[in-house]
């Protein structure tokens, strides 16, 4: 094919060199046996079945080309943008703070209007991990490394020889590669999987950060915006970081008390670490001289006043640099740093209370430089480490600490027993009786508990964990607290337990947010009623001023998904936004969403600009709250340049919408019933589905969640209680397992059935919402997610993985009902855009094309132990262990080619 006939040439070009690149370091290290599985024609999977290759070296070396398709594939879309960024077509790049410019200016919206909304923009990405993620911190390190590598191979004045010695580099980092062994062989512990999130916070984020405000100056600048307007760090959008890895003990035993104490304390280290480093270079780099440049009396007096606070080490610093009086400032605060690092705090002027007393040093600092004419040097010096402070703090991210409500509700009645009621049995009174008591327990000033009584398990626990952050917000400030979240809200009551408890421990006072997490359908139905209750409650009241009459939702996107299917899923997710922002508007309240979102599709994944186009408007009200889970972290943020266009997407995408709630006062008129009907018939569809008898059975044998449950993927258990029920299985495996079989049911079974119902019943509603497509967000992107989910699927794969279930009538009822609402999906969506999806998506096709072939030889690797797996019956053989070993490597694998299954 010619470089003219091909859109897709360059990324084309792209692969050829890497997979050269890869072959000849096989074949430099004797692994010339794999070159034509790297290539793969279809005799050679006989040759894998006879044995005579290594089937460990085989999902090996195809985990790896499928890693470094995706590493060349963000190459492409990277250089693509910073094409268009070269062709003055920045505005077309989607998700870009160009775009929003452009859009904002031609709407008439005034440069101060702009920045307001910018500087109340709120960001926060919340790390988790998940039991989809196995890779090592060191492999992390090598990708990124290598799309560095591939980055440098881009500049086109480098010579012949350059080019040679960078292919070398490449070589050989892929030897090393290959040498590390990429995943965990044994299950993580949550200090592998802390290490992993500490390792994002404390050495990526800092630098994609600094990228990201570049991006946005040099945008605002590039659409010929007033430059002197964003030299301010403080106009810049609040970006948080927070982490659920050491404080999510939703049935995760190994989250205990003391590993919470840990987790806060390095976060902790590892922050006042990353702001020493920038203060070294701060001081290394300002050396402006009193000699040639006047010094503002300011500066003096702050110097005089620091430097007597600091005695002995105050005076040798300001020795150090005579006649540099910028740098003997930021010298005297280093030595106020090192003080708080080393917890020297016994006077209060000789540390830093908290991360706020450093940002006003800095920020005098900088109004000096600025009042004394040295502008430029206080952008290119002081902005970086001003921003660093306002968003990492002293506390790198806040860890939220995350609770079922049957947990608590378990502690409640431990006490209560303890205490000698009669009436101990808090689980199983009704909802009127738990309210009344919580009310009068809260209402009253005497403690229930005693820190030296023990309640039992689940009461000592959570106790325990509380007592924890009251002692860390006793020694260093709330700043690293992040919200009390409470899984499976239910009612009224389960928020008040947690009222309860922060009271026995003292922490009533303080700014912590009590948050909901509405998961199933039925709690995104129930949600609003909650929230009123909740915000009318007198305690919410009372606290409003300390969380600055702000309340967190947090969303679960994957229960939902499992419990209705993905439209009704998404179409309550989308009612409920509305729903709660009202209520919270009524009681002068801003709501704001934590969006439980996943990596694939069914736990809304996908483009974070669409994501946010999608929402409904007066939903967002500047902030949005986000997890980022498992194998997503390093797909969206593993390298620097992917990371700052997602982070941008994210706060431009929050701005915009808060630009978009002040013009528009009104929705504009969707088909909303049209939409509800959808929904609903989706519903029926999929619970038909899954209530079919036989439904547990067949799932169990046609996917691997046998081999998840026993995998050493993650850390945490794949089902909440150990019940094998489809309701105590964790979503994230359900989805997973379905997707490793190619049957993505989770994203988008339902919608054929219902659209085709639609079609047929209501015509001239299936022609109006087609008409709307390409102007209602939500739907679009709706369909072309649930699109993207079919298009990953594969039919002959389905129907391999389907036989595995060896009960040959319940395999046809159940793959009848699959493959049938398989084709309609793809039909029915063809009709709502009327272009096939393989010229809509000819980049998705391409994609996939690249990685088909070795799928399928994955597929049958996987099937085959599968099935070897499950023929040995003693769960102790150490030859079963073995084969779960290989199982998970081939996981790991096929993860790898999907880009994304969990």
């Amino acid at each position: 094919m010619s470089k003219e006939k091909s859109p897709f040439q360059k990324i084309i070009d792209d692969r050829h060199y890497i997979i050269g690149c890869y072959e000849e370091m096989l074949t430099r290290i004797g692994e010339t046996k794999l070159i034509p599985i790297i290539h793969y024609n279809l005799n050679d999977y006989s040759e894998i079945e006879a044995n005579t290759i290594s089937i460990d070296k085989v999902i090996q070396a195809l985990s790896i080309y499928f890693q470094l398709m995706t590493l060349v594939e963000e190459n492409g879309a990277t250089q693509y943008r910073r094409k268009m960024e070269n062709q003055e077509d920045i505005t077309s790049i989607r998700g870009s703070w160009a775009e929003a410019f452009k859009n904002w200016k031609e709407e008439g919206i005034s440069e101060d209007a702009m920045l307001n909304a910018i500087s109340q923009t709120c960001v926060i990405p919340v790390l988790t991990a998940h039991p989809t993620e196995a890779k090592r911190v060191t492999v992390i390190e090598i990708h990124r490394e290598l799309y560095l590598l591939l980055v440098e191979r881009e500049i086109l004045s480098l010579s012949k020889l350059e080019l040679n010695a960078l292919r070398e580099k490449i070589i050989n980092l892929l030897e090393r590669w290959w040498r590390t062994g990429e995943i965990y062989l044994e299950k993580p512990s949550i200090r592998d999987e802390r290490a992993n999130t500490l390792y994002y916070l404390s050495k990526v984020f800092p630098t994609v950060l600094e990228k990201s405000d570049q991006q946005l100056k040099g945008s605002w600048i590039e659409m010929g915006l007033n430059p002197d307007k964003v030299k301010n760090p403080d106009f810049f959008p609040k970006i948080n970081f927070g982490s659920w890895v050491g404080g999510d003990r939703d049935g995760h035993p190994f989250v205990t008390p003391s590993i919470t104490k840990e987790t806060l304390l390095l976060h902790r280290e590892n922050a006042l670490s990353l702001i020493k480093s920038q203060l070294l270079i701060l001081a290394k780099k300002l050396s402006v001289s009193a000699i040639s440049n006047p010094v503002a009396f300011l500066l003096s007096e702050a110097i005089e006043k620091k430097s007597k606070a600091m005695g002995s080490a105050g005076k040798k610093a300001v020795l150090r640099n005579p006649y540099e009086p910028w740098r003997q400032y930021v010298s005297l605060v280093l030595v106020q740093l090192e003080h708080t690092i080393s917890e020297k705090n016994t006077d209060t002027n000789t540390h830093y209370r908290s991360s706020k007393a450093l940002a006003d040093d800095l920020k005098l600092l900088r109004n000096i430089l600025v009042d004394n004419g040295l502008k430029g040097l206080s952008e290119d010096l002081l902005f970086q480490i001003e921003r660093t402070v306002h968003c990492f703090g002293f506390h790198l991210a806040k860890l939220d600490i995350r609770q079922n409500s049957a947990f608590h509700d378990k502690a409640i009645s431990q006490i209560l027993k303890a205490n000698g009621e009669k009436d101990f049995d808090f689980e199983n009174w009704n909802e009127e009786k738990r309210v009344t008591y919580l009310n009068k327990i809260l209402e009253g000033h005497t403690l229930i508990t005693d820190i030296t009584v023990s309640y039992g398990d689940e009461a000592d626990n959570v106790l325990d964990c509380l007592r924890v952050v009251r002692n860390h917000i006793n020694l260093y400030g709330s700043d690293g607290i992040g919200s009390f979240i409470v899984s499976m809200t239910r009612n009224l009551s389960d928020l008040l337990v947690v009222y309860f408890l922060m009271r026995e421990t003292q922490l009533l006072n303080t700014n912590i947010k009590v948050v909901p997490l509405l998961e199933t359908i039925d709690d995104l139905h129930n949600g609003p009623e909650i929230l009123e209750k909740f915000l009318k409650h007198s305690i919410t009241k009372q606290r409003s001023s300390l969380v600055l009459n702000k309340q967190e939702v947090m969303l679960g996107y994957s229960d939902s998904n499992k419990d209705g299917g993905t439209i009704a899923s998404k179409w309550n997710l989308y009612k409920a936004e509305k729903e709660l922002s009202a209520i919270g508007r009524k009681h002068h309240t801003e709501v704001y969403f934590f969006h439980g979102a996943g990596g694939t599709i069914s736990r809304g994944g996908g483009k974070y600009h669409r994501f946010l186009e999608s929402m409904p408007l007066h939903t967002v009200n500047n902030t949005i709250k986000i997890t980022v889970q498992g194998e997503t972290i390093a797909q969206l943020f593993g390298n620097p340049l992917t990371a700052t266009y997602n982070l941008n997407a994210l706060t431009s995408g929050v701005a915009k919408q808060t630009i978009n709630s002040q013009i528009s006062k009104n929705d504009v008129s969707y088909p909303l019933e049209t939409m509800e009907f959808l929904s609903q018939k989706s519903f029926e569809h999929y619970r038909d589905l899954i209530q079919t008898p036989g439904f547990i059975d067949f799932y169990g044998k046609a996917t691997c969640i046998d081999v998840l449950e026993k995998s050493k993927i993650g850390s945490r258990p794949a089902r909440r209680t150990g019940t094998r029920t489809l309701n105590d299985l964790r979503a994230i495996p359900w989805v997973f397992s379905w997707n490793l079989s190619r049957i993505s049911i989770t994203g988008w079974y339902g919608l054929g059935a219902a659209l085709k119902q639609l079609k047929t019943e209501k015509p001239e509603a299936f022609n109006a919402l087609k008409h709307c497509i390409e102007d209602w967000n939500f739907f679009k992107f709706l369909m072309i997610q649930t699109e993207t989910n079919l298009i990953l699927s594969n039919v002959e794969m389905m129907q391999l993985y389907a036989e595995l279930d060896d009960h040959k009538e319940e395999r046809k009822i159940f793959m009848q009902k699959i493959l049938t609402d398989y084709q309609d999906g793809f039909n029915m969506i063809e009709e709502l855009f009327e272009v096939p999806a393989t010229v809509r998506r000819d980049g998705q096709y391409d994609n996939l094309e690249w990685r088909n072939r070795k799928l399928v030889m994955l597929h049958k690797l996987h099937i085959k132990y599968l099935k070897l797996w499950r023929s040995i019956d003693d769960e102790n053989s150490i030859e079963k262990e073995k084969i779960l070993t290989k199982l998970l490597s081939i996981i790991n694998s096929i993860s790898s080619g999907l880009k994304n299954t969990g």
